[in-house]
């Protein structure tokens, strides 16, 4: 008798213990879910918050210790100023200028982390064949290598996190090919090999790096669809693949989306408008940067570093486009007042040069073009760049 109520103790004890862990694993599910939220509409502070909250309702789960981490490095973008996809359609080097690196925020990542490779590493140990395991591992380490890159700048500092970042994603969909979430990394990395020049790519090759753009999409747009913390981002990065591949109509309709989503993020119709614009549909450009204009005149959260000129530039190259020249050349005066990046003055240049050819006046068109190229040339804006040449060659109509 004396065993069997030790044993019924202790089957009801574990009973306990288990409900309580599924318990604390649910509310930090829930705490991650609304972090999110708040992250992608722009309520960095407060969604860090919450992950802290997590990670302490579940200490042993990597997760919100990677998301804290990856919520701190979109933040330190954000008030660096790189807030669309017109901030990577360039070729990104280590040499460009950037302004030096928050202290408390690069604490959060390289804690956060540390602490999601800790926990992930010890996960794997326990199951070599977990498939979460493994993807939790990879996605900490391609936090680090895109914070390396995009925020310290060095480039060759985030090779070795993004290979294994890519090769841990690679085993999970080996060992659960449903797991399209992996996809993102993998496909991510595919699409930025295979736009390498050929000795780059072979020598990505050489150490373990697939390229392939088509698969690369694909492989994104699957884990666009697959439920989970990454698909935001994956939908992110879909943006930005559709308008490298000219797909406006695409990365339009997944920026709607993602307006859907996260409608307090004003600067989804930022982006709306500059891919329209790309796509030479001005008339649709205007009526998403009006729309964002009028949401961000009521609110009362800080800007990006640039955001008030992007703003102007967009909005002054949509007059430019449907013939309001008075209009236009008053917004894009007035954002070569504010503080910007140079590739953003080149295209406020570029567009100046437009109104001068519009206007009949073909030498300060060529001194504006001659001043954006330089500009944009700094900056490695190289679409910027091809476009002035041609405006420079055939003129402007």
């Amino acid at each position: 008798m004396a065993i069997r109520s030790v044993c019924r103790v202790v089957a009801v004890a574990a009973a306990v213990l288990l409900v309580a862990l599924t318990c604390e694993a649910q509310t930090a599910a829930a705490l991650r879910a609304r972090a999110l939220q708040l992250g992608y509409n722009l309520d960095h502070a407060e969604a860090l918050a919450l992950f802290r909250q997590a990670s302490d309702a579940d200490p042993v789960d990597p997760a919100a210790h990677r998301l804290a981490a990856a919520t701190a490095w979109t933040a330190e973008l954000f008030n660096q100023g790189a807030i669309t996809v017109a901030d990577y359609l360039g070729q990104a080097r280590a040499t460009l200028p950037r302004s030096e690196a928050d202290a408390a925020a690069s604490a959060i990542v390289r804690d956060g982390v540390r602490r999601a490779i800790a926990l992930s590493e010890q996960r794997v140990r326990a199951n070599p064949n977990d498939a979460d395991a493994h993807y939790q591992l990879g996605a900490a380490y391609g936090v680090l290598a895109s914070y390396t890159a995009t925020v310290e700048g060095r480039v060759l500092g985030a090779f070795g996190p993004a290979r294994r970042a890519y090769l841990e994603h690679e085993r999970v969909l080996a060992l659960d090919p449903r797991r399209k979430d992996a996809g993102l990394i993998v496909g991510t990395y595919r699409y930025a090999v295979a736009s390498l020049s050929m000795p780059l790519r072979i020598a990505a090759h050489l150490v373990g790096f697939g390229g392939d753009r088509a698969l690369g999409v694909r492989m994104v747009e699957e884990a666009a669809v697959y439920p989970g913390d990454s698909q935001p981002n994956a939908l992110f990065v879909l943006v930005l693949l559709y308008n490298r591949e000219a797909r406006y109509d695409d990365a339009l309709r997944v920026v709607r989306r993602l307006q859907e989503l996260f409608p307090r993020n004003r600067l989804l119709w930022l982006e709306a408008a500059g891919t329209a614009l790309r796509a030479g549909r001005a008339a649709e450009a205007r009526a998403y940067v009006e729309a964002g204009l009028a949401r961000s005149s009521s609110d009362p959260r800080a800007r990006a570093l640039g955001e008030e000129a992007r703003w102007k530039y967009v909005h002054g190259a949509t007059l430019v486009a449907i013939n309001r020249s008075a209009d236009a050349e008053r917004e894009l005066r007035g954002a070569l007042e504010l503080p910007s990046r140079n590739w953003v003055r080149g295209r406020i240049h570029e567009e100046l040069g437009k109104l001068a050819a519009l206007a009949g006046d073909r030498s300060r068109a060529l001194t504006e073009y001659r001043l954006a190229d330089r500009l944009c040339t700094q900056d490695e804006d190289d679409d910027c760049a091809a476009e002035v040449a041609t405006l420079m060659k055939r003129g402007f109509k």
